[in-house]
């Protein structure tokens, strides 16, 4: 059963909300505010600032200890949607999962079903950790405001083929500098992944960034 999207923790461009169909407790949403804001340094900084409260405050919650990523660039997932969550609007949208030991049910488990087969977490234990997650989002944005890393002068991505066995049309994107990432570098994976639209045949992406180390979803 679908539920009202639930507000969390707004920011200056970003907000971080609970979806109308959670998959499971530790899934949650950063959306544009308004789409008309282009994807700019200081949007770019926004955006760092909810991930890595939403990734903080799923630690504090539900002892979350890595996150994926899940977004769709240039095209909506709509039917039955194998792979994707679920539009919730045209508003770009990233899909945060927090994973945790003994979850009862994985992302991927419900992924790999047609959407109209999903099962969506419950309600009530929603409403259980919305009410830690909104208090920690807000103690850790206001912690997090001024942690802004500096951008490399002039942040590198590479491009490569996955290393494991996974079609033809799959890339994999990554910084060439190790550490945290920097706004600058948003932008930079940002017009990379754009750049790959521009193939010729290509009119959309699916996209899923795994914490390194993760085994997927």
């Amino acid at each position: 059963m679908n539920v009202s999207r639930r507000l969390l923790f707004a920011s200056a461009f970003w907000e971080v909300a609970r979806p109308r169909t959670a998959l499971n407790a530790g899934h949650l949403l950063i959306r544009l505010t308004n789409p008309a804001i282009a994807f700019d340094l200081r949007s770019a900084a926004d955006w760092l600032r909810c991930h890595n409260a939403a990734r903080q405050a799923l630690a504090d919650v539900l002892e979350a200890s890595r996150c994926t990523v899940v977004f769709a660039h240039q095209w909506h997932p709509i039917g039955a949607a194998i792979g994707e969550p679920e539009v919730e609007s045209s508003t770009p949208t990233f899909h945060v999962f927090g994973r945790w030991d003994g979850e009862p049910v994985t992302p991927g488990e419900q992924l790999r079903l047609p959407a109209q087969r999903r099962v969506p977490a419950a309600a009530q234990e929603l409403k259980e950790y919305d009410g830690g997650l909104r208090a920690a989002l807000r103690r850790l944005a206001s912690d997090t405001a001024a942690i802004c890393h500096p951008a490399d002068p002039d942040p590198q991505i590479t491009s490569r083929a996955p290393r494991f066995k996974a079609g033809a049309h799959h890339t994999v994107l990554a910084q060439v500098s190790g550490g945290p990432l920097a706004p600058g570098h948003l932008l930079a994976l940002a017009a990379a992944v754009q750049g790959l639209t521009e193939r010729p045949g290509v009119t959309g992406l699916s996209c899923v960034v795994p914490e390194p180390g993760a085994d997927g979803l």
